[in-house]
């Protein structure tokens, strides 16, 4: 599993101090692209000429409220890995290691010339696999 921190900003609150649940997303795209740097892919994964990776599904769980100050865990694993998509889950907890929110998110491989599905580069599939949940 793939994991990192996170402090909650006051801006990424509402006016009850409570993170505002949007902002979630936020911090698991943090977690996928720390995730994908991880790789070292020799071409730039969010900009490049061959190819896009956009998110086709998602799904979140709220259990537990984080509020200002809090330190959030964020766990990330990979799910399910096809030829051209995989899926991550998220698990976010608070500094007392509960878990307050649960994210899913699908992720498909397309051609940028074509716009259709392509294979997932060898080297991709290779970091995926390093986080896979069985």
């Amino acid at each position: 599993m793939f994991s990192m921190q996170k402090k909650i900003n006051f801006y990424d609150c509402d006016p009850a101090g409570i993170l505002f649940y949007g902002k979630v997303y936020e911090l698991c795209h943090a977690a996928y692209e720390a995730m994908i740097e991880s790789f070292k892919l020799e071409e730039d994964y969010w900009s490049n000429d061959d190819y896009i990776v956009p998110i086709i599904h998602s799904e979140a769980k709220y259990r537990n409220p984080f509020t200002y100050g809090q330190t959030v865990t964020i766990g990330l694993k990979v799910t399910s890995l096809k030829n051209s998509s995989f899926e991550l889950q998220y698990e976010c907890k608070n500094e007392k290691g509960e878990l307050c929110t649960e994210v899913r998110t699908v992720h498909v491989l397309i051609d940028k010339t074509t716009w259709k599905k392509k294979p997932l580069t060898a080297k991709i599939k290779e970091g995926l696999m390093r986080y896979i949940s069985t």
